[in-house]
């Protein structure tokens, strides 16, 4: 037999344990080249562009 609580956790106390763990609105900031929405730290997927620097060939070519 494994170990019983010795006492019913009220549902505040419940409830407080799980206020962390909503899930969260994924953060998305928008590419200064084509303004399009991307994650941050991250080559944009449109225009291929992190930083200014083109490194992959991306969907929308200007």
């Amino acid at each position: 037999m494994g170990a019983l609580p010795k006492r019913k956790i009220s549902k505040g106390r419940r409830d407080r344990r799980r206020s962390h763990d909503a899930l969260q609105r994924t953060q998305m900031v928008s590419c200064p080249h084509c303004h399009e929405f991307h994650l941050p730290h991250h080559i944009c997927p449109h225009c291929g562009t992190f930083r200014g620097v083109k490194y992959i060939a991306g969907d929308k070519e200007e």
